[in-house]
């Protein structure tokens, strides 16, 4: 699969995933383009907003295996894992795999769980495996976790640890619908002939392996990766800033940029690709000093701010 294929099939994804979720096609572009940088993917937002079937008609129109985990306050990580049960035919035990093992894996609410039990998700999202009793088990390929949480101020949440936060590509939010989205939402509601539209597969699932890859042969010149080198560095110069942007981070916005130059169908990587991306990579990673909180800054006040302290390179020749 070339560039042009692949934004041939994500365009298509897109329309597919729109007709069944009411969002802004730029958020929809934008969890996209997490899934096919190889990454995972944060969803933020109020409840009720379409965060979880964004997911699960993701999976649909990718024709890839989906599984929801309800992240609750009582949740082990056995539960997310899987663990080890005695079978009394067999006289031993065996591996029942938890609801990890799928291609898609939906940790709905994910930060009503206390930290420990959101931990249990880290091995899997960077190892693509998890570790039970001792042994070691391989995920599905592809594989990748969409998490949904409720912002921290509401009640009964757990704000996620700097590490989980960081093994997230990307982090966004899907936000309320506009008018006449609402509008529909209650025809939907009204008209049971008018339920939420089946989504049909878009591409064979073992091809989602292809797309992925695409993002590989994107060119990206040497003045652009020193672009993001030096966005991820001015993060940490901030004096808003207690914990800036990880080697990991700037990692990510570069594999990041290249996914979204080849769902335009490009194969070479523009600063604007870069811009583009870099408020949903960097925002949810920084930590800010208490001073700059009790001011009222927010992370993404630091990272446009970044954003403007760099110089963009320019393309010419």
């Amino acid at each position: 699969m070339n560039a042009e294929e692949a934004s041939r099939v994500a365009g298509a994804v897109l329309d597919e995933v729109g007709r069944a979720v009411i969002a802004d096609r730029r958020f929809l572009a934008t969890v996209l383009t997490g899934v096919v940088a190889g990454g995972h993917v944060l969803l933020e937002d109020v409840p009720g907003t379409g965060k979880t079937l964004t997911a699960r008609s993701l999976a649909g129109s990718l024709d890839l295996s989906f599984k929801r985990i309800q992240f609750t306050p009582d949740l082990l990580p056995g539960d997310i894992t899987g663990s080890n049960v005695y079978d009394e035919g067999a006289g031993e035990f065996e591996f029942a795999p938890g609801p990890v093992f799928a291609n898609v894996v939906l940790a709905d609410e994910i930060n009503r769980a206390p930290p420990k039990t959101q931990a249990a998700l880290l091995e899997a999202m960077g190892e693509k495996q998890v570790s039970v009793d001792g042994e070691t088990y391989s995920l599905p390929e592809p594989f990748f976790v969409i998490a949904t949480q409720n912002p921290v101020e509401q009640e009964g949440t757990f704000g996620l640890p700097e590490a989980q936060r960081d093994r997230f590509t990307v982090k966004t939010a899907i936000g309320y619908p506009d008018r006449d989205g609402e509008r529909e939402l209650l025809d939907r509601r009204a008209d049971r002939s008018a339920s939420i539209p089946e989504v049909s597969r878009v591409v064979e699932g073992d091809r989602v392996t292809e797309l992925r890859a695409v993002p590989e042969s994107v060119r990206v010149a040497d003045a652009v990766r020193d672009y993001v080198v030096d966005l991820g560095r001015q993060t940490r110069t901030d004096d808003r800033v207690d914990v800036g942007v990880s080697p990991r981070g700037i990692q990510h916005l570069f594999e990041v940029a290249r996914a979204f130059a080849a769902i335009q169908g490009r194969e070479y990587v523009v600063p604007d690709d870069v811009k583009r991306m870099l408020q949903p990579v960097f925002a949810h990673r920084l930590v800010l000093t208490a001073e700059a909180e009790i001011e009222g800054a927010t992370a993404e006040d630091v990272v446009t701010d970044v954003a403007s302290a760099v110089p963009v390179p320019s393309m010419d020749g």
